[in-house]
């Protein structure tokens, strides 16, 4: 067994199933010490996935051409919720428009990259790997930064966690890979099974000589994953204990109930239980909205500035809002013109988010799209994703983004 099929096989890629047996000690303490130095910001990301509308949600609404191309889905110009004379929100984004008025929320215009993919898949690696559009990697960029925050220090997966029960390529580097959580304690109980006897029995009869760089890379993933699993589950199961406290996480605020709301809590409980992550993954889905696009879009919408907006005000309360920056993209934008089914189609460029970290306040940082001047009737992109990338690992996060990134992108003043 070749060692790409052992570890597809195995559950501990993403979630671990076993103890860490005696002969994997050694190789823990060794590796799985204090943390790595970090300057104390954290970065969330926040994935919208399918390809979420631009221009429905940052809305021209004093653009003619924009009305005239979307007939039955455009935004009425009474209902956008204001940001300057030539852009505003959807309205169902009423928390996000608040986190605006407070001075948190940065919108990006025309991002994307050159020859861009309209393909979903493509279009998601080249985001999570930052990687140009004729290029194939097989590493993600926090992936790569968690490579550079852990080299010739101790090994620690949890220092970039993703939300969900199993990791998407942005998070794989090329020596570690982050750790996947979607419920800190059932992560816990996983890597407590009695599988390890197997595994225990495998190795007291030598069986890993026979193919040592498999099992070799093995007890190193799993060493790491079961130590990550217990180290975050007791940190967070320790959130705000105090004499007589109950264990439970209790947020500040009210979290809505639907999946990124509940995400997002998840991650406001480790924030707040000191676990010593950098970055955050997260990320909600549906916005592939080719058919019947206001109500599913106005839905998704409103479920994302609720959670965002619940989640900052948490972290306002916890005195983390200044430490704590939240990204949001989508792999790319939709057509400027709706289609027959009353939605869209795969379009390019697209808007970021950029909301806390103690960001200038209240800006749209760049000029709204240009509608007249289309390229094979898509927006025209004016800011390369990797720029943002850049900036936020170099200026934020205090990293070398070169060596992440492979090579120089011009910063943008955002930090």
């Amino acid at each position: 067994m070749n060692r790409r099929n052992f570890i597809k096989q195995s559950a501990f890629t993403t979630a671990g199933t076993m103890l860490i047996p005696h002969f994997l000690k050694a190789y823990e303490s060794q590796m799985l010490g204090k943390l790595p130095a970090s300057n104390g910001k954290i970065l969330v990301v926040v994935q919208l996935s399918g390809g979420n509308d631009g221009l429905n949600t940052v809305v021209p609404y004093r653009n003619d051409i924009y009305y005239r191309e979307r007939p039955t889905i455009a935004i009425r110009p009474e209902k956008v919720l204001q940001l300057n004379d030539e852009i505003g929100l959807h309205p169902a984004m009423m928390p996000l428009k608040a986190l605006y008025d407070e001075g948190l929320l940065t919108v990006i215009n025309n991002v994307g990259y050159p020859n861009p993919d309209r393909s979903h898949f493509r279009s998601m690696d080249i985001w999570q790997t930052a990687s140009d559009s004729d290029k194939y990697l097989n590493t993600g960029w926090v992936g790569r930064y968690l490579d550079a925050a852990c080299a010739g220090k101790a090994q620690q997966p949890f220092r970039t966690i993703e939300v969900d029960d199993s990791l998407s390529l942005a998070l794989k580097g090329n020596s570690l890979n982050g750790l996947a959580v979607l419920d800190p304690k059932k992560l816990y109980t996983q890597t407590r099974s009695n599988l390890v006897a197997g595994l225990s029995k495998e190795k007291s009869l030598g069986n890993e000589a026979h193919e040592p760089e498999s099992v070799a890379y093995l007890y190193k993933t799993l060493a790491e994953t079961v130590s990550s699993a217990e180290y975050v589950y007791e940190k967070a199961s320790r959130t705000g204990k105090s004499a007589g406290a109950s264990p439970a996480f209790s947020p500040l605020t009210i979290y809505p109930n639907h999946e990124l709301g509940n995400r997002l809590k998840t991650v406001s409980q480790l924030i707040q239980s000191d676990v010593g992550t950098s970055v955050y993954y997260v990320s909600i889905s549906g916005f592939d909205t080719h058919i019947n696009q206001p109500g599913q879009q106005e839905r998704l919408l409103g479920q994302y500035a609720e959670a965002v907006g619940a989640f900052m005000s948490d972290l306002k309360t916890a005195g983390r809002q200044n430490d704590v920056m939240l990204m949001t993209f989508s792999e790319f934008g939709r057509r400027v013109k709706q289609n027959a089914s009353n939605g869209t189609d795969h379009g390019t460029a697209n808007n970021v988010f950029l909301i806390g970290g103690g960001l200038p306040s209240q800006r749209v940082l760049n000029e709204a799209p240009n509608l007249t001047k289309l390229t094979d009737g898509d927006l025209t992109y004016s800011i390369d994703f990797r720029q943002i990338y850049a900036t936020l690992l170099h200026d934020y996060l205090g990293v070398d983004d070169v060596a992440i990134l492979g090579r120089k992108f011009d910063g943008i003043k955002i930090v």
